[in-house]
């Protein structure tokens, strides 16, 4: 951790290979020692919610939910595991993947979790921070029993076997305290960049929004576009619809067996996660591909460079973006809709897409029964202003330009954002398997 934090005098061999050296007072037990499961059940329902992560550990379900998503799907919570502040969470398929932590609040999580209240030996704030650490978090996954890594399980006697590093519980709190107020700070500074990150997109949303209904030229004359809340534009603009422009408008369907079918290589199948304003998202953690046999049989749905690509359903509707050159071979589900126009427009129109007026366009269309989606007959009548073709290559070239220097922020702020997030991991697990020695730190005074 560099000069700042200095390592114990000394170490002693733990006799684990995966602790290594820890200091000499330190001392380990089997985690039956240090907690012991507890299994209460909620008789009511009505206790609070709460949900364990990876990202963020325990929090109530209701502050993670995204909006109109259900907080349980379940008919009652009756019979769900309480758990009082304090207690450790974890849910036992997630464990290998740090979803497990020590709640800040009482209430019930769902019964395929396994709730631990610790002893006298051992402070719930410092066993937070070991149990999420990487070291902790790889022997999870070694302890785990199943075939793939999504059918793994940590159970509770497995778990209860697992060796724990303690200090005295009086450094376990001075180790908690100061890992509250550093990463507290670290915290602040990542906050500020997603702040950034904010900013930075809204501004490319107003730049895009701008010059795809109202020019570059400041002194154009305009004229009333006829619909109410697009207002004025450039008057030899043509104000028409997207069916007007459009080649093919058409989803594809969820292949018969699901996500049964689904293959760890074939071709390509885009669903809505991997559709986002700024691009498409094809890490290997999001991708999903189908046989050859299965995407001929959808061949009217596969994916061409060029297309304009339009999220139909669910809570990230009216996210699009455009088919890179040179694409790789692919298809899209039912919740994705393929927008195909004139080479000569479709990079255009993919901005257009973006625009708050078609966004907004997308919202009013979602009310009582439409809720669910947008049809095709609604994405045809989608209203977008087309200015003449030498306009629209200008038009074209500074979006191009204004959007490359966002962009290149936004990289920057979420690479600083990486890095603290790796210091942040490194401290922890530093000063909670002894690395360095943080017994005579004081919080500063104000």
């Amino acid at each position: 951790m560099g000069s700042k934090y200095q390592a114990y005098p000394g170490y002693k061999d733990s006799g684990i290979e995966w602790l290594g050296e820890i200091p000499p007072e330190w001392r380990i037990f089997r985690g039956k020692f240090v907690f012991s499961e507890y299994g209460e059940r909620s008789e009511t329902g009505d206790e609070t919610l709460l949900s364990v992560s990876e990202y963020y550990g325990v929090k109530p379900r209701g502050d993670v939910v995204d909006d109109g998503d259900f907080l349980s799907r379940a008919e009652s919570l009756v019979g769900y595991k309480k758990c009082n502040k304090n207690d450790l969470v974890m849910n036992i398929m997630l464990a290998w993947k740090r979803g497990l932590g020590v709640t800040k609040y009482d209430g019930i999580v769902s019964p395929a979790y396994s709730v631990f209240r610790f002893n006298e030996n051992a402070s719930p704030d410092y066993m937070h921070y070991l149990l999420r650490t990487d070291i902790y978090v790889d022997h999870f996954k070694t302890r785990s029993t199943g075939v793939i890594d999504s059918r793994l399980r940590l159970y509770p006697d497995s778990f209860s076997d697992v060796s724990i590093l303690l200090p005295s519980i009086n450094e376990q709190e001075k180790i908690a305290n100061f890992l509250d107020h550093e990463t507290a700070k670290i915290d602040t500074l990542i906050e500020k960049q997603q702040q950034l990150i904010k900013l930075l997109k809204e501004k490319r949303q107003a730049v895009i929004s701008h010059a795809v209904t109202k020019g570059l030229n400041p002194t154009a004359k305009m004229r009333d576009s006829g619909v109410e809340w697009l207002g004025k534009v450039p008057e030899h603009w043509e104000v028409s619809r997207v069916g007007f422009y459009a080649n093919k408008i058409g989803s594809g369907k969820t292949p018969k067996g699901g996500s049964e079918i689904y293959q760890d290589e074939g071709i390509l199948f885009l669903r809505s996660q991997n559709i986002y304003d700024d691009g498409l998202k094809v890490s290997e953690s999001e991708c999903v591909f189908i046989s050859i046999e299965i995407h001929e049989d959808m061949i009217n749905t596969s994916v061409q460079s060029g297309d304009v690509l339009l999220n139909i359903t669910g809570g990230s509707i009216g996210r699009t973006c455009l088919v890179p050159d040179e694409f790789v071979e692919a298809n899209v589900n039912q919740h994705v809709c393929i927008l195909r126009f004139a080479a000569t427009l479709n990079e255009y129109l993919s901005y257009v897409m973006k625009a708050d007026m078609i966004k907004e366009q997308i919202e009013s269309c979602q009310t009582g029964s439409n809720r669910e989606g947008l049809n095709f007959e609604q994405i045809a009548k989608l209203i977008v202003c087309i200015p003449p073709e030498g306009e629209r290559i200008e038009v074209l070239n500074h979006l191009k330009s204004s959007i490359k220097k966002y962009d290149q922020l936004e990289s920057n702020a979420r690479q600083a954002i990486g890095l603290m997030q790796e210091r942040r991991t490194a401290l922890i697990s530093a000063a909670v398997t002894g690395k360095i020695d943080v017994r005579d730190w004081q919080a500063p005074n104000g």
